[in-house]
């Protein structure tokens, strides 16, 4: 089967989500200075500052199979894009240390949702041989937004703003958030959707527009995976027969976080002058930061259905716990900090090669139709909890010991190798409703 031109579209919008969600989640790094100063932050309400947008994405995350399941994936996103607009705009306007965080909060929610809600329609729009590399593409648009992020953060930090540099930083992502409004307007809603809530003349229109070529074989094993014509299109998601796949998406999302990769990202300028770095290297480090993420997730996305995403992890969790283990030596001895940009580039590329490009495609993968918004939610919920956690106590433990959460990161890394070694499948090349019957779930 050919890529449909249709297909390829609708997948770049629902993706440009995740475009949104990784210049959001990154920019905060290039104000985290100015904003110390300008409201007199402590370590402690530094990581509050920071981990407010966190915990508005565990909000969204944990809410959005609500929408997703009710008024369908892509109305949802529709929703997502408001609250980056009204985020955006918020956090430039913001009067005070109250409104920042609390519109940080808001685009949390959007960046939470986002993260559940793209990959699932993604996902479910996609045939089986190309549905890596297609949901890989959010993940794609999630390191492509860092890197415009931290690229936008020295820019801006060149156009002489003064102390409204902050203010334009984390308010210009506004206008990509309106495009991304205006363009979910231009593709079709999720075919696995419209079978749950027994629209199947429609389901059968979005497979042919988006290239399917036995329209009515599938159209014919989504209805029976999802019981639709009985009406079990809803299930609970704590029930025994879904323990694997609970398991799955609890564990792929804190060893997401585990990794360490969310608390350098945000703090990256923090960590590079902490170890010397002046503000204007500390923001062109943090672009090759990005750029190295950006061309190494290019790389697993394609390869990941050949390789696998089993095979992916494994590489990934050596490679991490490897170039963590230098990071904490580097901060525990005060000796080679020259080194340290080279570690982190390496700990970036290995991420971005494993558990960057994985999670959400795995996440979207391993839930059977009828409670996959439940499920994704669930992964999501957890990647984001685990987040704002770390986030949040970075900061705080890096004052008293620049070393040791390093050393944790490494060790979780170790853990995650023989995790996803002895209790992982194989998603690869398998069509959603095959998957379903390959892990026993009736």
């Amino acid at each position: 089967m050919k890529l449909n031109a249709y297909l390829l579209r609708s997948t770049i919008v629902a993706a440009l989500g995740g475009l949104l969600f990784g210049f959001d989640t990154a920019v905060i790094a290039g104000a985290t200075k100015a904003l110390t100063g300008v409201y007199q932050l402590t370590p402690a309400s530094l990581g509050w500052t920071v981990a407010s947008a966190l915990w508005g994405t565990i909000l969204g995350a944990m809410l959005a199979g609500i929408p997703g399941d009710r008024f369908g994936r892509r109305d949802s996103l529709r929703i997502m894009a408001v609250l980056y607009v009204v985020s955006a705009f918020g956090c430039a306007f913001a009067w005070d240390w109250y409104s920042l965080v609390f519109f940080r909060f808001i685009g949390g929610l959007g960046i939470g949702g986002s993260s559940v809600l793209g990959p699932m329609y993604i996902a479910e729009i996609s045939p089986a041989r190309w549905r890596g590399r297609l949901v890989g593409f959010f993940q794609f648009n999630v390191v492509a937004g860092i890197l415009l992020a931290y690229l936008s953060n020295y820019l801006i930090g060149l156009g002489g703003f003064g102390a409204a540099e902050w203010r334009w930083k984390l308010g210009i992502s506004g206008i990509p958030a309106i495009l991304f409004f205006l363009m979910l307007f231009g593709i079709p809603r999720s075919p696995r959707w419209l079978c749950q809530k027994k629209r199947a003349a429609e389901a059968r229109q979005v497979l042919q527009v988006i290239g399917e070529e036995n329209v009515e074989g599938e159209l014919k094993d989504i209805v029976a995976s999802i019981d639709a014509e009985h009406g079990h299109g809803q299930e609970p998601l704590f029930t025994a027969k879904y323990k694997l796949p609970i398991f799955l998406a609890v564990t792929i999302g804190m060893f997401n976080q585990l990794s360490g990769i969310n608390a350098i990202l945000y703090y990256l300028n923090d960590i590079f002058a902490k170890a010397g770095f002046d503000k204007v290297s500390s923001d062109l480090q943090a672009v090759a930061i990005g750029a190295t993420n950006l061309i190494f997730t290019m790389l697993a996305m394609s390869v990941i259905d050949k390789v696998g995403r089993k095979t992916l992890l494994l590489i990934g969790s050596v490679g991490t716990a490897a170039c963590l283990a230098g990071v904490a030596y580097i901060f525990s001895s005060a000796r080679h900090e020259g080194m340290l940009v080279w570690l982190l580039v390496g700990f970036i590329a290995c991420f971005a090669f494993s558990q960057g490009a994985v999670i959400w495609v795995y996440l979207s993968e391993v839930f059977p139709n009828r409670v996959r918004a439940k499920g994704q939610s669930l992964g999501s919920f957890t990647h984001w909890v685990m987040n704002a956690l770390i986030s949040g106590l970075f900061p705080v433990v890096a004052a008293t010991s620049g070393g040791a959460p390093f050393v944790f990161f490494a060790a979780m890394m170790v853990l995650q190798f023989f995790v996803v070694l002895f209790t992982y499948p194989e998603t690869k090349g398998v069509t959603l409703e095959e998957m379903q019957r390959k892990m026993g779930i009736a």
